[in-house]
Order: C-alpha cells, then structure tokens, then sequence
C-alpha cells in the first residue's frame, strides 16, 4: 500500500479515487484535500473519463472525519482558511460535470459525510455509520455539513443530526434521504460499480444536462429553474447522442453514445 494520501485507479470509463489513510481511518487533513482537489480537476478534464466512484481504504472507514490532530492547534484565521479549504474541494466534486458516486464503505462522519453529501448519488454498505459529530468537539460542521443535510434530509433532521452529533446507522441514513441506496457490505463493490457503469453508458452530454439542472436550478425560484431546464433540453438537440439516442430508440437497438 503506496504512502499517497489517494489511490487513483480507472476501470474502462470509470475513475476510483480512493482516500488512502486507514492507519487515521481516512480522515481529512490539509494535503489530502488538496490532492482530492486536483484529483477532481484532473478527472473533470480527462475525456476518458464519464464517471467518478469516491471511496474509502481499507474496512473501517469511508472518511471518519477531519484530521483533529491537525485542527487542534489552529487559531480562528486558520480555521476559517481550513474551513474554505475544505469547501472549495467539496464544491469542485459537488459541480464535476460528471456523476460522482460515493460509494460509503464505513465510518462517514464528520467531514467525511460532508465529503459523501458532495458527491451526486451515495451508496452504503448496511454496516455504515453516518453523523455530524463536531458539536462533541467544541465546533460545528465545517465543510458544508449543516447546508448540504438540510437540503438531503430537511431542516428536523439536520437539526437532529448537527445538534446531538449522534451518528446513525445505514438504514435510518436512507430513511432520512441523506443516502440513495444500501447493500450488504460483501456486495457494496459490485453494486457501485454496475451502477457506475450504467451511467459511463449514458449519454454524457445529457448527464451533464441533468446535473447542471439540478444542481443549479436547485438554488433558483421555480420559474427560473423551469427556464433553465427547457434552455438545457434545447441545447441536446445540437448534439449528435440526440440523433444517436432516438435513432435507436426507432431501430430497437441500443445506442453508442460518444459524448458530442
């Protein structure tokens, strides 16, 4: 096992980008934001590239956390420029113009949720653990934890969740919507990868549509979220997956999309 604070693997269109730390249970510090940075960057450019998978090493943990030895010395400046650091990198993977799928194979807590909250579809092993634990340590969420559970789960449960820092387990994760599906643990890989490997077949520029739609006209009143949506439907008939797509609809067979 490499010293790397990430291992980056591609399995066809499919980039793993795994959080390498399991001796500190994959917790966040200051180099592994910013290689997590530049890993999305690199990914979002890569036209190899159609799909991201985020993980965790080794059995414990997806990420436990921020790194606490690193936080514990810092002074307000320093913990605010922590605090943006943190969510710079959760914005990158939050608006990679292709699906991100953290695939939460432990321990999510802390800036590790928040981590798993940025990416586009979440899904748990039935083992996970999932909280906002900071209210234990004399802090409250720092990157982006309050703002992203409110939006998944609502404002009771973010509450809940913020407040008493108790974490909860897979099942009451996907009760509260803050995970999209769960699976037995032994099956968590397999279940990831096919689902990633759906998306690698769609169609990309659509995809991007789609996340564009959502992810900005979230944040918009719903008329002009309703705009947005019919401006980005009516740029896909430029594309030639648009004529590919409905071509094989017509012809009952399945389409070859290649992105333009």
């Amino acid at each position: 096992m490499t010293d790397a604070p990430l291992l980056v693997t591609d399995r066809d269109a499919v980039r793993v980008i795994t959080v390498n730390r399991p001796d500190k249970l994959n917790a966040l510090d200051s180099a592994t934001l910013d290689a997590l940075h530049a890993a999305f960057d690199d990914a979002a450019t890569d036209p190899a590239v159609r799909v991201v998978v985020l993980t965790g090493a080794g059995p414990k943990a997806f990420v436990a956390g921020a790194d606490i030895a690193e936080m514990a010395g810092l002074r307000p400046a320093e913990g605010r420029d922590f605090s943006l650091r943190g969510t710079r990198m959760m914005r990158r993977v939050e608006t990679l113009p292709k699906p991100v799928i953290a695939m939460v194979n432990g321990y999510a807590l802390g800036g590790g949720l928040e981590l798993a909250m940025s990416c586009h579809l979440r899904i748990a092993a039935d083992t996970a653990k999932v909280g906002q634990p900071e209210i234990n340590l004399g802090l409250i969420p720092g990157f982006g934890g309050s703002q992203r559970l409110l939006r998944l789960a609502g404002r009771a449960a973010a509450l809940e969740l913020c407040l008493t820092g108790a974490p909860v387990d897979a099942a009451r994760a996907l009760a509260l919507g803050i995970v999209n599906r769960v699976v037995p643990a032994a099956d968590l890989e397999a279940e990831t990868m096919a689902l990633a490997g759906q998306l690698a077949n769609a169609a990309p520029l659509a995809l991007r549509g789609i996340l564009d739609c959502i992810n900005i006209g979230g944040e918009c009143a719903i008329g002009e979220g309703l705009e947005y949506e019919s401006a980005q439907f009516g740029l896909m008939f430029a594309t030639e997956d648009m004529r590919e797509g409905t071509a094989a609809f017509l012809a009952r067979r399945k389409p070859a999309f290649t992105g333009r």
